[in-house]
């Protein structure tokens, strides 16, 4: 079994797929290789110009720029240096600052969704249709990605390796039931070629571009369902709009209890969480200080009209990520409610998106997702790299996966004086597939 590695080792120099044949060493082009320098050099610079800590950590950035520098002449393609620049930005340390590479043409689809549950890491859905419908299951336990352990502590690092900087097209994966059986398996991804340019001048163009926007909308929309004296609020983002934060806290408030499910909540907009939790509060409320580059500022939530006073549950899991987090914690700083699931994800800073290009005829786009805020919360702590840790530790098992069970849920309306049977938790909140 392959330990893991320091992932800017994975980053920068696992560059061959498993099974892949030796080649002869090919090395970037001049202008390929000018490319990546240039855009290592946009990476040191944005992050020097916009990064929070002008200290950088104490990181030597200028030595690691000059180290990372002559990596590039080894690199064999495009990809592996947009895994160089990608490491360079890992020596950081930071879960918000990262090199968002040029679009691919070329869209992957693994055919499953995969979480980590505790420690381990589970299959949660599968697509009909592709390759992993035949060999795996909902509820399967991952234990090596190729060759690669799964793990809490390695997990950001691998999902963004082979989901952003080097999708495969095919994975091989040593698998655990259930039941216990394991099994190694190989998975073909689902590639569909894209298109070069998108041609806006054509209605058909257009209209691409708007149904693939309103199928994330509604993919990603808030739900709200009332069971008895409980409303329970599916919040899978803070992009809602104030308007619908108001009219599901309005519902809400017709309740004794609300459970707030923020469960592979990732995050989202500042202003969007201060607004959700302006509703949940009938008093302003301070989450901390934003800590910035040249000055430190007091985060306050506005109390905003009639709030919700009920019993209130948070649930949380490991994909539950900085506006999430700093919801959940607030809650039990404040002695509010109680939060319940699993240890979120350790992910909590402030960033902007800093675009860059390069080329004169035909230009290609890539980015930089740059730190520029610390979000320390009232108690005086950081939540990046700890998380925040449920009142009450609660985990769906590979048998609860398997069967559609949400026991989370069920247990989440207990305590609050509802039942809810854990299969039919399982059901109120249909997920749906993206068209491809």
């Amino acid at each position: 079994m392959r330990k893991a590695v320091p992932i800017a080792a994975l980053l920068a120099f696992a560059a061959v797929p498993f099974g892949a044949a030796q080649q002869p060493q090919q090395m970037l082009s001049k202008d390929d290789e000018w490319k990546i320098s240039e855009i290592l050099r946009d990476a040191r610079d944005e992050v020097k110009k916009h990064y929070y800590d002008p200290k950088l950590h104490e990181v030597d950035w200028d030595a690691s720029y000059a180290k990372y520098s002559k990596m590039v002449t080894q690199a064999r393609d495009l990809g592996a240096g947009f895994r160089i620049v990608a490491a360079f930005l890992e020596e950081l340390h930071d879960s918000h600052t990262y090199f968002v590479p040029p679009e691919r043409m070329t869209r992957y689809e693994y055919g499953f969704r995969y979480a980590i549950v505790g420690n381990d890491c589970f299959v949660t859905r599968v697509r009909p249709g592709t390759d992993a419908e035949s060999k795996l299951h909902v509820g399967d336990q991952l234990l090596l990605w190729n060759g690669y352990n799964l793990n809490r502590d390695d997990f950001r690092d691998l999902r963004y390796y082979f989901n952003i900087l080097a999708p495969q097209a095919a994975v091989q994966l040593d698998v655990r039931s259930p039941a216990g059986e394991s099994r190694k398996v190989i998975v073909k991804t689902l590639v569909r070629p894209g298109q070069r340019v998108a041609d806006l001048t054509t209605s058909e163009g257009i209209y691409d571009i708007i149904r693939r926007s309103e199928n994330e909308d509604h993919a990603s929309r808030s739900q709200v369902v009332e069971r008895g004296d409980v409303a329970i609020w599916k919040l899978p983002h803070f992009d809602a709009e104030f308007d619908e934060v108001r009219r599901n806290i309005g519902t809400a408030r017709k309740h004794k209890a609300l459970i707030l499910d923020l469960r592979g909540n990732s995050g989202g907009a500042v202003d969007t969480l201060k607004f959700v939790i302006g509703g949940l509060f009938d008093h302003d409320v301070t989450l901390g200080s934003r800590v910035a580059r040249k000055e430190t500022k007091p985060l306050i939530a506005k109390h905003w009209g009639d709030a919700f006073k009920g019993d209130l549950i948070v649930l949380v899991d490991s994909g539950s990520g900085s506006a999430s987090e700093l919801l959940a914690r607030v809650v039990q700083l404040e002695n509010r409610g109680k939060v319940v699931g699993d240890v979120s994800a350790g992910a909590v800073m402030e960033a902007q998106y800093h675009e860059d290009s390069r080329g004169t005829n035909t230009k290609f786009f890539y980015g930089f997702m740059v730190t520029d805020a610390n979000l320390m919360m009232k108690d005086g702590k950081s939540l990046e790299k700890i998380g925040v840790v449920p009142d009450e530790q609660s985990l769906p098992t590979a048998a609860d996966l398997a069967a559609g069970r949400d026991p989370v849920l069920a247990r989440a309306a207990e305590l609050v004086g509802a039942k809810l049977d854990s299969a039919e938790a399982g059901k109120l909140f249909k997920f749906e597939w993206l068209p491809l």
